[in-house]
């Protein structure tokens, strides 16, 4: 049995969090983009497009998302209770998790549409099909701009902000397919470039999938190197070794780890003080536990720096 003797705490807080005035570029943003998936929905039937029935899809996608995020920033800014001692900044990872099943799920059934016109060509309307997606261009690009000062502070608006720049670069090639169409009257280019919509779709959507699946269940972010991290920390002056090393993520913009540093010859608040703030500048972790232990047995010390 090991014996604790939790005799101190250093508690410390670099956080990043963004301008309140977000809460007004989501609304605007949701908006926006919800009234155009509804004019590209109608234009694309309207037109016989499958591009456009399938850019409208991923912006009903991106429409959920910039919701799902607004709430989790929401709910990320609740402060802990007795019962969610970490708040519910959690919910930003559920919020990216679900977004990529949505997405991945609608894309399936676009997708099997483009086939089955590819298989049975409809004439498809040219000129509709550039107009509404230059309209996409236009709001897709000013929803992406609203959240273009927050993308550098905080992950979740970074995310909203690429996949509104995203939307206008998707929307700018089914503008050059309506082209096509009009000026060589091949309507199985329609299909085709919504596969490829499709195809870009998943292939962003499937990183999302992974990296909000591997944080749901706590492991390191990709944006951490757990070795660079166990490096530095048996790098330490007085450190002989290091166990029980954790590192997980607690919302999509905080990082927390926990360790046991063995250090016979002891240390203090200064040591640990300095460690909290190494690791919030080397590798972004805001929200650190060392337990120093004078052996691999006995804990003499513990620390949070969340």
């Amino acid at each position: 049995m090991h014996a604790h003797n939790h005799a101190q705490g250093d508690h410390g807080h670099a956080h990043s969090h963004a301008p309140a005035d977000f809460g007004r570029a989501f609304a605007i943003g949701i908006a926006l983009n919800l009234t155009f998936v509804v004019v590209e929905a109608i234009y694309g039937m309207y037109g016989h497009s499958v591009a456009l029935l399938s850019d409208a899809g991923h912006n009903l996608g991106d429409v959920l998302g910039l919701v799902v995020a607004w709430g989790a920033t929401v709910l990320g800014r609740r402060p802990p209770t007795p019962r969610f001692t970490y708040g519910l900044g959690a919910t930003s990872i559920l919020a990216a998790l679900l977004n990529a099943l949505f997405l991945l799920i609608a894309v399936g059934a676009i997708s099997w549409e483009a086939i089955m016109r590819l298989m049975q060509p409809a004439p498809v309307a040219g000129n509709v099909v550039m107009i509404v997606a230059a309209i996409g261009i236009l709001i897709n690009g000013a929803t992406a701009l609203m959240f273009a000062s927050g993308r550098k502070g905080d992950l979740n608006i970074r995310g909203a902000f690429l996949h509104m720049l995203a939307d206008a670069v998707i929307s700018a090639g089914v503008v050059v397919t309506g082209l096509l169409i009009k000026l060589t009257g091949a309507s199985w280019l329609d299909p085709v470039a919504s596969l490829v919509v499709n195809a870009v779709i998943v292939w962003g959507t499937w990183t999302l999938l992974r990296d909000s699946f591997a944080m749901s269940v706590n492991a390191v972010p990709p944006s951490i190197e757990p070795a660079e991290v166990r490096a530095f920390l048996e790098s330490l002056p007085g450190v002989a070794r290091l166990h029980d090393l954790h590192i997980w993520a607690m919302s999509t913009t905080e990082t927390a780890l926990s360790g046991h540093l063995v250090m016979p010859d002891g240390s203090g608040d200064a040591f640990l003080t300095r460690t909290g703030a190494e690791l919030q500048r080397r590798f972004g972790i805001g929200h650190v536990t060392l337990q120093i232990e004078s052996t691999e047995i006995h804990c003499t010390l513990a620390t949070h720096a969340p």
